[in-house]
């Protein structure tokens, strides 16, 4: 049986059935406000939770803010 990818993700397709007719401009600003804000919660939320797992302290974050940890790459040859 052959299945054929979906070209849109499910919330990607309750928004085109629910928004099927036109915004004003500026309803169309506050869905983006809106979405932005919706998304942006989530990530505090996810960021919270790793700062409570790992137990971080505000001296943590300072120090964590003025180190550099990035590694560097591998040269190539």
């Amino acid at each position: 049986m052959h299945t054929t990818k979906q070209p849109f993700s499910n919330v990607q397709l309750e928004i085109l059935k629910t928004f099927s007719h036109q915004l004003s401009e500026s309803e169309l600003l506050e869905l983006r406000q809106t979405l932005a804000l919706f998304f942006a919660k989530r990530l505090v939320a996810q960021a919270d939770k790793v700062w409570d797992e790992k137990q971080w302290t505000d001296h943590d974050v300072t120090k964590m803010l003025t180190t550099k940890m990035r590694k560097k790459s591998p040269k190539r040859g």
